[in-house]
């Protein structure tokens, strides 16, 4: 191959100077001397340059301004149109990434239409020129490595890492491509266009692919109409994404670039109960719920979940002070009278900013339409906030139970949400029975009755080897008569990894628990705690506990988990604002004083240590973690005496959650070799509590210890902490 130089003559062709070069050739800016034009030939290397006379001639046919022209075509080299320009490179404002996204949305569009896939899709191969126009070079040239080549390996030996940064997963692995393999690439695109950051990193080739196959980008900080456009570009799986070109670049087109807080949002406050039996509380928080469910469905609509919407159940606070604190610009209340068989419902939708009555109506019904009426009141909703209703909520509601059945599981999720006392579990547990009883085929009482056994099992309440099987039972149930529920999928996750630890099997789970849109916020919560977290991807479970909370900020658990996982990435200071703000809500959250201790003994503020881990002590004197620190904390402030008063309470380590607490005890006190000890007594008795040990700051310290292989090796992990 005779090499290229300043002046060189190529056919009718005149070098001027280099534009660049790449594993499939080198690109020349040239002067066709015949039309006295600039021109650009790429010049293709060995097997390239023998295949692709054919595809070029069918690129040659495309005639879009969004495209590079093809004008000539040499015995080894292809003659294209000069754009002056720059590559795309991001970050770019909302507007301008929405603009250029339409404009390569198009260009694809027309391909596509003519049955031409690009398979190299990357920012490196669009131009914008200084007019903000969008030009997509080497169209059709990675059609050359198709599924059908010898060996796909091949293909991604002879690319750059930032082309398999682009690949779809498909692609990747070698499987038939087709339009939405070009449309996860798109995504990619995109995202990078918004945050100056690959959708998928690594820094090398099968740590890119790994990511590419099994990893969700970090959260967007765009309107959540734009987010949900690019998240959905990038599932994994080809079916859940847009099918077509023309589909995704129509969604484009009606994504509003206004800043994120002008964002049609409601937060649904539970309802006040106006009975004369104080009981029916279950019935207008059930109604309120229903609402918030039918809403999250509304395409453009920021709801607020219920964990964060019913954490001001009962309080005397100013509208406007609630929907600050829920970052909402609009608040629904209500209220519930029921007198035998019928209901009166009234609803009022309110204004964040002035206080003022957006709509409001009043519903006298039979206890039977009580479906319709929540149908009725997030239509109206939508109406009022001029938000199109598609499609509409009813839809959703896959299975509508008997109203008694109905009511039974309301009782269920009442007392489990209120269930400060051990007589409140034992009375969900019972209505929880009750539902499925009266209506077998309501799954979702299935799922919640599922979850129920696995929160049993975390608090201590119920050993896991009782509680887990039960769980397993349950979600499988609900998925034989919902097989879509996101819910139980993320249920059996939990289960296949923290207590079977299979991991490839709760890796599947939760792709199809998420696969989509609305992916509910305690899926996320699920998701990164008991998988991220435990196969140690602790960034990734951080960067998914702070998409859930955007929509339940005041899901308190879920804070102080985000809090331990930045604190083991090093981000003490983020981590200490989590407990913090957990703390500001509830001064009573025994959690967060835990970790404030933790925090506190790690940079040597002994006294303050000492009452925070007095303050959890307090607030939950029956909790084996908070008495394992508390103990530890007193020996390490030399109150070994009184040290000798509580730890008894965990006994000789035999009850269920014991042997975690004595973990944190011998830590606390420097006992490694004790430590150990019980952490592998806690693995031993399945306890989902163990991987915040693991994965967090103790884990750290133990890994270094002669045992620690043989303990991953136990939960199926590696044995890096």
């Amino acid at each position: 191959m005779t090499p290229w130089a300043n002046g060189v003559g190529v056919g009718p062709y005149e070098l001027i100077s280099p534009l660049g070069a790449g594993g499939m050739g080198e690109v020349w800016k040239a002067r066709d001397t015949r039309l006295d034009r600039v021109v650009a030939i790429k010049r293709l290397k060995g097997a390239h340059g023998q295949r692709f006379e054919q595809e070029a001639r069918s690129i040659a046919a495309l005639n879009h301004p969004h495209i590079c022209q093809i004008y000539d075509i040499g015995p080894d080299y292809l003659v294209l149109e000069y754009v002056e320009g720059a590559p795309l490179k991001g970050p770019l404002p909302v507007e301008e990434a929405v603009l250029l996204a339409i404009q390569i949305a198009g260009a694809l569009e027309e391909a596509h239409g003519r049955g031409i896939l690009h398979r190299d899709l990357k920012p490196g191969n669009i131009m914008v020129t200084g007019k903000g126009a969008v030009k997509l070079l080497d169209f059709g040239l990675a059609k050359l490595m198709t599924a059908s080549d010898s060996d796909v390996t091949r293909t991604i030996e002879g690319t750059v890492l930032g082309t398999v940064a682009y690949m779809a997963p498909e692609q990747a692995e070698g499987r038939p491509l087709d339009e939405r393999s070009d449309i996860f690439s798109f995504g990619a695109v995109v995202y990078e266009m918004l945050t100056g950051n690959r959708a998928f990193a690594g820094d090398s080739t099968a740590q890119v692919l790994s990511a590419v196959l099994r990893d969700q980008p970090r959260p967007l900080q765009a309107p959540p109409a734009l987010e949900r456009i690019v998240r959905r570009c990038l599932t994994k799986l080809p079916a859940q994404r847009f099918q077509t070109m023309s589909e995704l670049k129509a969604a484009l087109e009606q994504v509003s670039a206004k800043p994120a807080e002008e964002q049609p949002s409601i937060a649904v406050l539970p309802f006040s109960n106006m009975s004369t039996d104080k009981e029916n509380e279950f019935f207008s928080d059930g109604l309120a719920e229903e609402i918030i469910n039918a809403l999250a469905h509304i395409p453009g609509l920021k709801v607020t979940a219920r964990t964060s919407a019913f954490a001001f159940q009962g309080q005397k606070q100013d509208i406007r002070k609630i929907a600050e604190a829920l970052d909402v610009r609009t608040i629904l209340e209500g209220s519930v009278r029921r007198v035998g068989n019928r209901i009166r419902v009234t609803a009022q939708l309110i204004s964040a900013a002035d206080g003022y009555h957006l709509w409001s109506e009043r519903y006298d019904r039979e206890m039977a339409d009580v479906f319709a009426i929540q149908d009725e009141i997030a239509q109206a909703i939508a109406a009022a906030l001029q938000i199109k209703l598609t499609p509409a909520p009813a839809a959703h509601r896959h299975y509508q139970p008997n109203l008694p059945a109905y009511e039974a599981y309301l009782k269920a999720r009442h007392f489990q949400y209120k269930s400060s006392t051990q007589e409140a579990w034992v009375r969900s547990r019972a209505y929880y029975e009750q539902a499925i009883e009266l209506d077998p085929k309501f799954a979702l009482a299935h799922s919640e009755f599922g979850i129920y056994f696995l929160v049993l099992a975390v608090i201590g309440m119920l050993p896991a080897r009782e509680a887990m099987p039960l769980t397993r039972i349950h979600a499988q149930r609900a998925l034989e008569i919902d097989p879509a529920s996101p819910q139980a999928h993320a249920v059996l996750g939990v289960v296949a990894g923290v207590y079977d630890y299979d991991w490839k099997g709760a890796e599947q789970r939760f792709r199809l628990a998420m696969a989509r849109e609305p992916v509910p916020p305690m899926v996320r919560f699920l998701y990164g705690t008991y998988y991220l977290l435990p196969i140690g991807r602790t960034r990734d479970a951080a960067e998914e506990l702070e998409r859930g909370l955007k929509e339940d900020p005041l899901h308190l658990a879920g804070r102080v988990n985000l809090g331990q996982y930045l604190q083991a990435v090093g981000r003490s200071e983020d981590a200490v604002k989590e407990y913090r703000k957990a703390l500001e809500f509830d001064e009573n959250f025994a959690p967060a004083h835990a970790l404030l201790s933790m925090d506190y003994l790690s940079r040597g503020m002994l006294p303050e240590a000492l009452a925070a881990a007095e303050k959890c002590y307090s607030l939950s004197p029956w909790v084996p973690q908070a008495i394992g620190q508390f103990a530890g904390v007193l020996v390490r402030t030399g109150n070994s005496s009184r040290a000798k008063e509580v730890l008894p309470k965990l006994g000789a380590g035999q009850a269920y959650g014991a042997a975690i607490g004595l973990m944190i005890f011998h830590f606390l006190g420097g006992e490694i070799d004790q430590a150990i000890h019980w952490l592998e007594k806690a693995i031993e008795e399945r306890n989902p509590g163990i991987f915040f040990g693991l994965r967090g700051p103790i884990g750290k310290v133990l890994q270094s210890h002669s045992r620690w292989p043989a303990l991953m090796r136990m939960v199926n992990l590696p044995g890096a902490g």
